[in-house]
Parts: C-alpha cells; structure tokens; sequence
C-alpha cells in the first residue's frame, strides 16, 4: 500500500515527495489465529474420525498439514517486512529499501538525469516501475496490486515532472 507524505513546501530543504510503500496484507494477527483455529478444530475432527476407523496414520498427515499452513504463512508475514521510502527533493531522489531481514539498501539519484519507467499491459496495468540513470535500473514498489502502482506511478510522476520544471 502507498501513503502519500505530501507538506507542499517549496522549501529547498523539504521533500516534495514523500511515500512509503509496503505490501498489503489482508489478514491481520487475530484472522490469522482464527483461522488456525478453525483449521486445527477441522483437522483434529476429521482425523479423530479416520483414527476411530482404524487409519490413525491419517491423523498424522493432517498434524503435518497444519504444521505447512502455519509456516507458510509465517514465511508470508515475515516477506510483509518489506518495504520501500521513496523521497524526492529539488535536487536528489532517495529510495530506501528494507529486505524482510532488516537490510537497509539507500540509492541516490540526480531527478535532472533520471527516468521513471513504468511498463504496462492493457488487461493487467502496470508490471513494473523502475527508476533509471545513464548506469542503473532499480526497480521500485514490486510488492505494490496494480491499483497502488497506479496511484504512486501518477503521484511520483507529478512529482519528478514538478522537480523537473515540466
């Protein structure tokens, strides 16, 4: 999801732009355990039964079901770490990345030679955001549904277009 910081400032020491862009998540801490809940009450019902008719290594089997849902959705949260600030000045872009592990990536551009690119496809909107110089290409908010890429490639673009003079 993309929040706009935006103060209006024309100030040379104050970010024209300002967004953080994180992944979307649609089940929170308590969906997370009601579902686990539910799961494990099914799947022990349903085992318990197979168990009664003599096939209790199927009881087994749904213990190892539950244990892959559960790690596939810590695996799901910790990739929700993510997350991207974009900040864009009069005379520098910065673009922090944070790596699920709590690596922190900075890269530095001059707005005056970069180039936002944005790929689209008729039926799905846009693939890609990227931002590139005469060197390099780093790519930006590829967590982001297509809706929120929609919106930060119009709100940036403004904003590179502002710093730009266009």
């Amino acid at each position: 999801m993309a929040e706009k910081r935006d103060d209006g400032l024309d100030d040379a020491g104050a970010p024209i732009f300002d967004a953080v862009l994180t992944p979307h998540r649609s089940l929170g801490r308590t969906g997370f355990a009601i579902l686990m809940g539910t799961v494990a009450f099914l799947w022990l019902g349903i085992g318990l039964y197979f168990w009664s008719l003599g096939a209790w290594p199927v009881f087994g089997f749904f213990g190892l079901d539950l244990v892959i849902l559960y790690i596939a959705f810590r695996l799901n949260y910790r990739a929700a770490r993510a997350r991207e600030e974009v900040t864009v000045w009069r005379h520098d872009i910065a673009v922090r990345q944070y790596a699920p592990s709590g690596r922190v990536a900075e890269h530095r551009f001059n707005p005056f030679w970069t180039r936002f690119a944005v790929q689209r496809k008729p039926d799905i909107g846009i693939t890609e955001m990227a931002l590139k110089d005469r060197a390099r290409h780093l790519p930006i908010g590829h967590f982001l549904n297509p809706d929120d890429r929609d919106s930060f490639a119009s709100e940036f673009g403004y904003a590179l277009a502002t710093v730009k003079g266009k």
